[in-house]
């Protein structure tokens, strides 16, 4: 008798938190509105040799989505300490650009995406759109993979960046930063746009879409809070709310130093 494979719930994220487990070398994850554009993404990407991405294998007998599992570390806290290196940094922005040329043709139409971006961030490019440190793999120090592609849609590159550089140099007050990076956001941010190579029209709007990137985002947790998301609503309600307007004022006083970062 061939013994069932046990599920390991996986760690990470706030949306599914205790709903995504691992199943052998398979990932199951809730299905979504969302879910058909995200897996006809995902085919996408595996069809143009991306390998970076999880492949989409089906639906299960719970009616979950089957992904492939993709061995390697994510970035959780307590952030260990190769994942806060300007290397590891590097390796994320090149991901990044390699992500970004695997989708540059695609062009998908009539599809339901999750959370639409500011308009004057789409491009036509299907972004991520949710590079946070727990949506990269790695291996040996090295992104190699992004997953968690519940919010990727219509976008651009420069949404993108601006996405993950606010969480990886990270942009907010340096005494919400509480780990090896404190003091040195405005070196990871300029850093970040080299090893990706930003161009100059979009770095001169980074710090723009990253303080916008920022409204976004939040503005996505607080209604997910009020729409009574258990995590959610732990997450707003226990100093999320009061870190949002923090770093909305930093934004505003910082804008003019980040972008002499960006361009000196």
């Amino acid at each position: 008798m061939v013994r069932p494979t046990a599920e390991v719930e996986l760690v990470g994220g706030t949306a599914n938190r205790g709903l995504v487990v691992r199943v052998g070398d398979t990932v199951r994850r809730p299905l979504r509105a969302s879910s058909t554009a995200t897996h006809a993404l995902l085919q996408h990407l595996e069809s143009v040799g991306f390998t970076g991405a999880p492949a989409f294998l089906g639906i299960d007998a719970q009616g979950r989505e089957v992904l492939s599992y993709l061995a390697g570390d994510t970035v959780t806290p307590p952030y260990p300490a190769w994942s806060m290196t300007d290397e590891a940094l590097d390796s994320v922005a090149r991901l990044l650009r390699e992500y970004h040329a695997a989708v540059a043709d695609y062009r998908p139409v009539g599809l339901e995406w999750a959370e639409p971006v500011p308009s004057a961030y789409v491009t036509g490019l299907i972004s991520h759109n949710d590079p946070n440190l727990d949506n990269v793999v790695f291996r040996d120090g090295v992104a190699v993979a992004l997953i968690d592609f519940d919010l990727a849609g219509p976008g651009s590159a420069l949404w993108d960046v601006a996405t993950a550089v606010r969480l990886w140099a990270p942009l907010r007050p340096a005494e919400d930063i509480h780990d090896v990076r404190r003091g040195r956001s405005l070196a990871r941010l300029r850093r970040f746009a080299d090893a990706y190579g930003l161009g100059d029209a979009d770095r001169l709007r980074l710090v723009d879409a990253a303080a916008d990137n920022h409204i976004w985002c939040m503005d996505y947790v607080r209604r997910g809070s009020e729409a009574g998301h258990p995590w959610f609503h732990q997450r707003w309600t226990t100093g999320e709310a009061e870190l949002t307007d923090r770093t909305n004022h930093w934004f505003t006083h910082s804008a003019a130093e980040l972008r002499h970062a960006l361009l000196d």
